[in-house]
């Protein structure tokens, strides 16, 4: 008798930070990119809520492995509003980083195409960051070029 099994792959959603994401190792995460004390949880949520009053001009995002629960990528991206361009807006992406275990996956993109998505619909005419020149490359197959010292993405 001849079983099928169906193998359902892991399917990883970005979403926006929660506060329940401490406890899922968001700040371990952060340790991977940076230097990143551990976070009491009162300030966590302190910061959380502050963060979270900012509305659309500050928005968290990460993945989080279901299975696991997990949060394995993440990154960041706050608007800029200017005086130049009309008036313009411009999208700052910060501290981006999946979790050594899960690199290879195309999550980094996911997270990038998230947070450059969520910038163009505020209206910023364009989003930029800084990155090492190791990571140059691919935030070049991201859609980003290298302007000055800085990434840059024009969305017009």
């Amino acid at each position: 008798m001849q079983t099928d099994s169906i193998i359902e792959e892991p399917k990883f959603q970005v979403r926006r930070l929660e506060i329940t994401d401490k406890s899922k190792g968001f700040i371990e995460l952060l340790q991977q990119l940076t230097v990143c004390d551990s976070v009491s949880d009162e300030d966590f949520e302190n910061r959380f809520r502050e963060i979270s009053s900012l509305g659309d001009d500050h928005v968290i995002c990460v993945i989080e492995e279901d299975h696991l629960g997990k949060i394995i990528a993440t990154g960041s991206v706050f608007i800029e509003k200017k005086f130049i361009r009309n008036c313009g807006k411009v999208g700052h992406i910060e501290d981006v980083i999946v979790d050594s275990s899960a690199r290879g996956m195309h999550l980094g993109k996911k997270i990038i195409e998230f947070l450059a998505k969520h910038a163009h619909s505020t209206g910023c005419y364009k989003v930029i960051l800084d990155c090492s020149v190791e990571n140059k490359s691919f935030y070049e197959k991201c859609g980003f070029k290298q302007k000055e010292v800085q990434m840059v993405k024009y969305f017009t």
